[in-house]
C-alpha cells in the first residue's frame, strides 16, 4: 500500500532526527530475513546503542540531503535497512556481522547482507568488504587483553628461567 504524503514527511523527519544523533550509518540488505530475525537484530543493536529503521531509499536520500550528508542510497539495488548509531563503526559493524553469521548458520544461507557504512563525522563511505573486515575484529577489550598478554609473556619466561636457575643452584649446594 503506497504511503501518503503525510507518512512520507513523517518518515523523512524521523530519519533526520536519527541522523542528527548518529555518527555511523550501516546499510544492510534484509531480503529474505524473517520478521523474527529482524526483531532479534534490532534487540542486538539496542544492546550496542544502535537502532535499525527501514526507510524507503528515495526518502532516505532526502533526509540525508537535509542533514548535509552527500550520499546516495539509491546506488543499492536491494532493499535497504539503515542502522543508526551514535557510536563508531567497529561496534556496530561487529554486531551486524555477528548477527548475519549466526543467521546464516541457522538458516544455511546468507540472508542479511552488509552493503556498506557511512561515517558522518569523517564524511567517508566504507564499502561492504571494509565493514565486514572491521566486524570480524575482536572487541576492544579482547584486543587490549591480547596486547597485555603479548607484553607480559617475555617477562614470565624470564622469571621462569631465573627461578629454574635459582633452584638448580640451591640443589647443587
Amino acid at each position: 500500500m503506497p504511503l501518503t504524503k503525510a507518512q512520507k514527511t513523517k518518515q523523512i523527519q524521523d530519519a533526520a532526527v536519527e541522523l542528527k544523533k548518529s555518527r555511523t550509518l550501516v546499510f544492510v540488505d534484509f531480503t529474505g530475513t524473517s520478521v523474527e530475525g529482524l526483531r532479534k537484530l534490532r534487540a542486538d543493536l539496542r544492546a550496542e546503542g544502535a537502532t535499525m529503521k527501514v526507510v524507503k531509499k528515495r526518502l532516505l536520500k532526502i533526509a540525508l540531503k537535509e542533514a548535509g550528508i552527500d550520499f546516495d542510497p539509491l546506488q543499492f539495488a536491494a532493499q535497504v535497512g539503515t542502522v543508526f548509531s551514535a557510536g563508531d563503526v567497529p561496534g556496530v559493524a561487529g554486531a551486524v556481522y555477528r548477527f548475519s553469521k549466526a543467521l546464516a548458520r541457522a538458516q544455511g544461507k546468507e540472508l542479511l547482507t552488509v552493503l556498506g557504512a557511512y561515517d558522518t563525522k569523517e564524511r567517508a563511505f566504507l564499502d561492504a568488504n571494509a565493514v565486514i573486515a572491521i566486524g570480524k575484529l575482536p572487541s576492544r577489550d579482547v584486543l587490549l587483553a591480547q596486547v597485555v598478554g603479548g607484553l607480559s609473556a617475555p617477562l614470565r619466561v624470564l622469571l621462569y628461567v631465573l627461578s629454574g636457575r635459582r633452584e638448580k643452584l640451591a640443589a647443587a649446594q
